[in-house]
């Protein structure tokens, strides 16, 4: 009987390059940092303490969590309140293996609230730029449309995003799924990809298998945002799989948001399995408990991944990056040089 490899150890699934492809850097917003920020700005928060805020994030769903999310944005208010919270995210992510990081961020609901879109992509990209620099991670930003909001103020925004195009990798859609279908968006989506944006989007979160269907068929994007219920329509995987079209899974955040009941059932090699290429990682980490490297060793000890399949999760995510090709090359030898 041949013996099974042992696991990978945390310490070589921490040091797996990796790129990160599904980060809202809002959701990095740790409560700690909640609290700094709210002194530095003058912001009242509703909470009394570090500690009673973190007892909210405990959520019942997707909708209970974004009503959290927004309240808790409102710290965010300057140029630098964006740039600490991304230099924040990316020393940590750098601790975990990130060597490149695509960052999506929701400038409609900092623009609801008062806030230039100028202070939005120059505090995050500036923060990138020093990454760049410091931990010799690459990235860039992907602006998201709220699906929950007009398609005129996606229009809106995506105008003023072009005004400053040179941390801006790429659109993407997120927020509230059901009854948002992707078809509201094709004329925006259109438009970015015209001017030389790539595409993303959220879709098979809790929405259904149709929805990815339509975000491939309509919005012309190169990668699905979750798309974990896939797993439900045969031929959507097998759509997935020959097309290669890449899924950004997000293990800890779908157990927090219960859109699956735990992590040993979680689908991703289920998908794996069936040929879609699929990548870890964080979504929200500071409201879901767990950065990239957290989500690799969680779907370690739940599913059994082992150092193969961890590599090729990690792989996939720099081919299925927008990084430049000299970038994915450097970083495609680094995972073939990592022994799990």
């Amino acid at each position: 009987m041949t013996a099974q490899p042992a696991p990978p150890s945390d310490a070589a699934l921490l040091s797996l390059p990796k790129a990160e492809l599904h980060l809202h850097i809002e959701g990095a917003l740790e409560p700690e940092l909640a609290f700094e920020l709210a002194g530095r700005g003058g912001v009242a928060l509703p909470y009394g303490s570090v500690a009673e805020l973190a007892a909210q994030y405990d959520f019942h769903d997707l909708q209970s969590f974004l009503d959290l999310y927004y309240a808790t944005m409102e710290v965010l208010r300057t140029e630098e309140d964006f740039a600490e919270l991304t230099r924040r995210y990316l020393r940590r992510a750098a601790s975990q293996g990130v060597r490149h990081a695509e960052l999506f961020f929701d400038p409609q609901a900092h623009l609801a609230r008062g806030v230039p879109i100028e202070a939005v992509v120059d505090g995050i990209g500036g923060a990138l730029s020093e990454a760049g620099r410091d931990l010799d991670i690459t990235g860039g930003l992907i602006l998201c449309f709220l699906r929950d909001q007009p398609v005129e103020s996606a229009d809106a925004v995506l105008s003023a995003a072009l005004t400053r195009p040179e941390p801006l990798l790429g659109v993407g859609l997120d927020s509230a799924e059901v009854g948002y279908p992707p078809e509201l968006f094709a004329g925006v989506f259109a438009r970015a990809r015209d001017a030389g944006l790539r595409a993303v989007a959220h879709a098979g979160e809790e929405g259904p298998p149709a929805y990815i269907h339509q975000t491939l068929d309509l919005l012309g994007v190169e990668r699905i945002d979750h798309g974990i219920r896939a797993v439900e329509d045969t031929e959507l995987l097998h759509r997935l799989a020959a097309e290669g079209t890449p899924l950004t899974v997000c293990p800890l955040s779908n157990v927090r948001l219960r859109t699956v009941a735990d992590l040993a059932g979680h689908p991703l090699l289920r998908l794996d399995e069936a040929g879609v290429r699929v990548t870890v990682n964080s979504d929200d980490p500071a409201y879901f408990g767990g950065y990239i490297g957290d989500n690799y060793l969680a779907v370690r000890d739940a599913l059994g991944v082992t150092a193969d399949q961890a590599k090729r999760f990690a792989r996939t995510s720099i081919e299925a990056s927008f990084a430049t090709k000299e970038r994915r090359t450097e970083l495609l030898d680094a995972v073939e040089a990592w022994r799990g």
